[in-house]
């Protein structure tokens, strides 16, 4: 059979300008892995610690007080001013929104489930 190979295996020496670009090269080539190594070490550390640090502000914040029973419904009665003439309603979270009139003028109570009672007492003017 017919064997490819050469037949010597060793390369011949480079001319000096040739060995001095291949030095550069090599030594180029070191620099931009030694770059992008520790490129790929600052963005690792940066995940990890907003993955850490995420985690915590995710949680959400449990309101004071405000716990609803796992037997039973919550109970609460806003008492709102006599004559007070709902025009709509809207929750927020613990929150309740009752906007209306009163006496004419228009009015917003926000009552707050976890207190139990009415915490804003807001009177809309106009200009």
């Amino acid at each position: 059979m017919a064997n490819h190979e050469p037949e010597h295996l060793e390369e011949e020496p480079l001319d000096p300008v040739m060995e001095k670009v291949r030095r550069k090269m090599v030594r180029l080539q070191i620099v931009s892995a030694g770059i992008m190594f520790v490129s790929l070490m600052a963005v690792l550390v940066a995940v990890v610690y907003k993955a850490s640090n995420s985690s915590e502000a995710a949680k959400p914040a449990a309101p004071g007080g405000f716990a609803v029973p796992a037997d039973q419904p919550l109970a609460a009665t806003a008492t709102l001013p006599t004559g007070f003439v709902i025009q709509s309603v809207s929750n927020s979270g613990s929150q309740i929104l009752f906007y209306g009139t009163l006496a004419g003028a228009r009015k917003v109570m926000i009552f707050d489930l976890s207190v139990g009672r009415i915490i804003a007492d807001v009177t809309v003017a106009e200009h």
